[in-house]
């Protein structure tokens, strides 16, 4: 038997923030949830706040900015292949509960659909494809389930040629709107699939910031070190609320379906102890806390590419025997000895007064605290971008130094 060392699963993405065009004619677009996808929304959410709790004390003083729903379904089309332990471990570390994987891939595919033509003053494209060897056979069904439920565009490619990465490049570029140029660098003899996810999204908030009043400001890093920053201020209503340990802030995009919301650490409190409080409740809890009044606020410009592995964060929640050499997706190819060699996450983001774009290849009992009439982020900050509708986090991340946005 040839047994193939590897399986790796690129996993790119990116956000940035320039403006969209002004909001269409088109209102939005939106439907009731299945009972399967509001399942699969909780059980994505869940992973979403795990995966950050994970991600960002690793990267103690270093920015960092993922995409959960990118990770989430990637993983999601590899778990079509999984089978015994291997299913077991992804099914626990993915957090699907007791959904069967017809339910799972159907809830895949309804929330596709339903999150990329929900707000037409908002670009928002999920793209999916899986890139096989030449000459290695796949099973017919692993192939036709992740076309059904991802739209994954399936290609066989000659490895060995010199230009395959470029191949595999040039998707990634042109689904990320060039944001990412590449995932791939170069191939391995013995890597026989990869399994892309690449989302890209571009709003403008719905209340842009005048670029006259943008001016230099004061922001302490997490490092105590004092930088200027390029400071965005806006007087306008805003959704918040006051949490134990943080304040919050929510910056909608176009019609108020997707949303920023940034969370804010008082003092005395890290970005790192917010995101240790963070999941599903929490989250549910913040959302329904949310008030809207009139706020001066002030955030600063920022951009940041990011570029990590995820076998250490994915095998600390549980999907070890995914990666171990006695792994079984036979649900790819039952002759071979396959495992996820590599799981890489690249993403981009830049804020501005514009917006936000991106692309690719989560309380009881507690006193409420008020809050002060402007909402100023000269520190450390959580942001994430998710979606009012479903509930779904697309993106998350952790600001520590704001890098300058050109």
């Amino acid at each position: 038997m040839t047994r193939y060392s590897a399986l790796p699963l690129p996993v790119g993405l990116a956000l940035l923030a320039s403006g969209l065009v002004a909001c269409g004619e088109d209102g939005p677009n939106t439907r009731p949830l299945t009972s399967s996808e509001r399942a699969l929304v909780s059980h994505a959410n869940d992973f979403g706040f795990d995966f950050l709790k994970e991600i960002a004390p690793t990267s103690g003083d270093d920015n960092c900015f993922v995409s959960p729903l990118s990770v989430s379904m990637a993983l999601g089309m590899t778990y079509n292949g999984a089978r015994n332990d291997t299913e077991v471990g992804m099914r626990d570390a993915l957090g699907y509960g007791t959904m069967s994987t017809a339910e799972i891939n159907g809830a895949y595919r309804g929330l596709i659909d339903l999150l990329v033509g929900m707000d037409p003053s908002v670009t928002l494209t999920i793209a999916n494809s899986i890139w096989y060897r030449e000459g290695f056979t796949v099973e017919p069904a692993f192939i036709t389930t992740n076309q059904d439920s991802f739209d994954a565009e399936v290609s066989a490619l000659d490895f060995s040629a010199a230009s395959a990465p470029g191949t595999i490049n040039d998707w990634v570029k042109t689904e990320t709107n060039g944001r990412i140029d590449s995932i791939v660098d170069q191939i391995d003899p013995d890597t026989i699939m990869y399994l892309i996810d690449a989302i890209y999204f571009k709003g403008t908030w719905s209340s842009e910031f005048d670029p006259a009043k943008t001016h230099d400001a004061t922001f302490e890093t997490q490092a105590g070190v004092q930088k200027t920053v390029r400071m965005m201020t806006q007087g306008a209503e805003f959704p918040h609320a006051a949490r134990p340990g943080y304040t919050a802030l929510a910056l909608p995009y176009g019609f108020g379906l997707f949303q920023m919301t940034i969370l804010l650490p008082d003092a005395g409190h890290t970005v790192d102890e917010v995101a240790a409080g963070l999941d599903a409740s929490a989250w549910a809890d913040l959302q329904a806390a949310m008030t809207t009044s009139e706020l001066e606020v002030s955030i600063p410009r920022f951009e940041l590419e990011y570029e990590r592995s995820l076998v250490d964060v994915l095998s600390a929640m549980g999907m070890q025997v995914a990666f171990d050499a006695g792994a079984d997706f036979s649900g790819i190819n039952p002759d071979e000895d396959l495992y996820i060699d590599e799981v890489l996450h690249k993403t981009f983001v830049r804020v501005d007064e514009e917006g936000t774009e991106a692309a690719a290849v989560t309380s009881v009992g507690v006193n409420v605290v008020s809050l002060p009439p402007s909402f100023v982020v000269d520190r450390p900050f959580l942001f994430l971008i998710h979606d009012q509708h479903s509930g779904a986090i697309l993106f998350a991340g952790k600001i520590t130094d704001p890098p300058p946005a050109s």
